[in-house]
């Protein structure tokens, strides 16, 4: 029995081998692009929407998505005088400043050069009908959800959190690495013994 793929399956398969011709003659294309324009700017659709789409975005009214360029920290070129700079901060944060009125659904890498990485931001309008009224989508409207990505809410957040389910995880049982920590290293004794 022969397995189908679809469309968007043939283009994650493409993204996990970065290193073939093909991908590494667009992703040097696409950075160079993403250099002439500006640090932070809306784009029409997304470079990845394999990607976009597992990451919850729809190409519906409310939807929309921010390219933002990060200085990366490892430097190919040594700084004089030994000092650090261009540390990356996290790009999720810087977006959801800029657009303060949207909300930050999630983002993903899509390219990087000696000197920037590029990724995109999805965002969504918590005010549009079109996100009121679809149920799989009113929860990111909740005051609650007011700047996720400040707080670690984001995928890309829980993956620097350390957070997720199984064995890989364990260093976070209990919500955190210092709760894990807390809680490992705590002498619990009994009150009458």
């Amino acid at each position: 029995m022969e397995t189908k793929m679809g469309a968007y399956k043939y283009v994650q398969e493409l993204y996990r081998k970065k290193q073939s011709d093909v991908m590494r003659y667009l992703l040097r294309i696409r950075c160079w692009q993403y250099r002439q324009l500006n640090t932070l700017h809306r784009t029409p659709r997304p470079s990845r929407p394999d990607k976009a789409r597992r990451l919850g975005y729809r190409a519906k009214q409310g939807f929309v998505i921010y390219r933002i360029r990060v200085r990366r920290g490892g430097r190919k070129k040594q700084v004089p005088g030994g000092r650090t700079s261009g540390k990356p901060t996290n790009h999720g944060e810087r977006v959801g400043r800029r657009v303060k009125a949207l909300r930050v659904m999630n983002s993903y890498w899509v390219g990087q050069d000696s000197t920037y990485k590029f990724y995109e931001v999805i965002l969504i309008d918590p005010f549009h009908k079109a996100v009121r009224r679809d149920p799989s989508l009113r929860w990111l409207c909740l005051p609650v959800q007011k700047h996720r990505e400040l707080r670690g809410k984001t995928s890309a957040g829980r993956k620097s959190r350390g957070l997720g389910k199984g064995h890989r995880f364990s260093q976070t049982i209990g919500g955190s690495r210092r709760a894990a920590w807390k809680r490992r290293n705590t002498l619990h004794m009994r009150r009458k013994r």
